[in-house]
């Protein structure tokens, strides 16, 4: 122990030798070896061995060890994600060269794009800087850049702006051709739109995914979206989109046309709830747009509502013997189902009195009474979702994590039911909203926060 003492000694600083008065009762001399080396004596009233503080010392070194080891798995966790980044904007980066490069390279649509994208890459780094608590150089870097990117893709918005509305005009021509060409592909459908003269569904085409939902969110999984299934005169082009958190809903948004809406360039939006005037929220992902009429379940009292978009006013009615305990398979407060074809307005629910089988209602749209039913031998909580064609309903359930099956169907006007099977992919595992419109005859899904389509091709009659 003093042979310890003695070699600290000998290794500390020449101030430390000052402090020696300071270890309190105990004394230190000093003399010359028989060799000429300096030899101290150091007594101290107190010999024994600091274990506690010794062991003190070693807990808190594995503490802080184990808390360093954390913060380096998330630094290199961020450093993965940065990587992605980067690439990613080093792509948007060229892209943005290109449109510099000249006026013949750019549309309108890309200017739409790359403000939306470079929206994203600034709320990413912004995510990442908060997740690593840094103020580094490097996200300021990343900060400069995105912001010049922005003023660049400005600047050249306003450049020759002639140029600009030629090649736009180019570019609706060509959108025209390959929508025809979209059309004209096999898995479209078949049978003249309006028209029922045909016997049923052959098969559903593959999803078209458009994009992430208006509000940019991957947590807005609930919701709908798509197209008037009877629009007003001039209003043929109109999409709406509502999406939400949960299954709560509070508005709508409507959009002139289709690159309105993959622009987030809304025309108007509907809030159902002023919490000085009124609230006319609904509940579910079950609703439908009718002649600029959003059909929806409305939250209280529980029945059936309609919310006129023309004169912002609501109309809601109870149907007799509807259960608020049935909704369907993915998900909850889908107890009324509004859908709309070729020529009626539907809404499919369940009753105690069915056992919680499915009901397929008839609306009449001047009294918005439920004038005619028909009952199915299909329970509600099996299946995932339900559309209207052609007075036909089609019931749908999951087979696996990335296929949908249709797998019933009633006919109203032959009162007959049958069990088929119609698979088609579902993009995602999880969706709540999927409606025919007869307008387009397509099948609008809105699939875990995005919007999803499919064509509907039909067996000839």
């Amino acid at each position: 122990m003093m042979d310890l003492l003695l070699l600290l000694l000998l290794a500390a600083p020449a101030h430390a030798w000052l402090s020696l008065e300071d270890w309190g009762s105990g004394s230190v001399d000093g003399s010359i070896g028989e060799f000429g080396q300096c030899v101290c004596n150091v007594f101290l009233p107190d010999t024994s061995f600091p274990a506690d503080r010794v062991e003190h010392m070693q807990t808190s070194s594995n503490q802080l060890s184990v808390i360093v080891k954390l913060h380096i798995n998330k630094v290199s966790s961020l450093k993965v994600q940065l990587v992605i980044l980067l690439g990613q904007l080093s792509n948007l980066t060229a892209r943005v060269e290109n449109l510099e490069s000249g006026p013949d390279k750019y549309i309108k649509l890309d200017f739409e794009l790359l403000r939306i994208e470079l929206r994203e890459f600034e709320a990413l780094v912004t995510q990442l800087k908060t997740s690593l608590n840094s103020s580094s150089p490097a996200f300021e870097s990343l900060y400069i850049e995105i912001r010049n990117m922005s003023l660049i893709v400005d600047q050249l918005e306003s450049y020759d702006r002639s140029n600009l509305e030629v090649i736009r005009i180019e570019f609706a021509k060509l959108q025209r051709k390959l929508e025809k060409c979209q059309d004209d592909k096999d898995d479209h459908s078949n049978a003249q739109i309006g028209s029922c003269k045909h016997e049923g569904i052959l098969r559903i085409g593959k999803p078209v995914v458009s994009q992430l939902n208006a509000d940019l969110n991957g947590g807005f999984k609930f919701g709908g979206w798509g197209k008037d299934s009877k629009p007003l005169p001039g209003s043929e082009n109109m999409y709406w989109y509502s999406g939400f958190t949960d299954t709560l809903v509070s508005k709508v948004t409507q959009y002139t046309d289709y690159y309105k809406l993959i622009t987030r360039q809304a025309f108007k939006t509907h809030e159902l709830y002023d919490y000085y005037k009124y609230d006319w929220r609904g509940t579910g992902n079950n609703y439908v747009v009718r002649e600029n009429t959003l059909y929806y379940q409305y939250r209280s009292p529980f029945g059936m509502a309609k919310f006129n978009m023309t004169s912002v006013t609501v109309q809601n009615k109870a149907i007799p013997k509807a259960s608020t305990r049935f909704s369907y398979h993915y998900s909850a407060n889908q107890n009324l189902d509004f859908a709309a074809d070729e020529s009626s307005l539907w809404v499919t629910y369940a009753t105690e009195e069915s056992n919680g089988n499915l009901v397929i209602g008839k609306i009449n749209e001047e009294t918005f009474e439920v004038e005619e039913v028909w009952q199915t031998s299909e329970y509600k909580n099996s299946i995932t979702n339900a559309f209207m064609i052609c007075g036909v309903l089609y019931a749908t359930r999951s087979v696996d994590t990335q296929t949908e099956e249709i797998f019933y169907t009633y006919d109203t006007n032959k009162k007959e039911e049958s069990h088929v099977s119609i698979r088609f992919e579902k993009f995602q595992d999880f969706y709540v909203y999927l409606d025919y419109n007869p307008t387009d005859q397509r099948l609008y899904m809105y699939n875990n926060g995005y919007y999803v389509y499919y064509n509907v091709k039909f067996k000839a009659d």
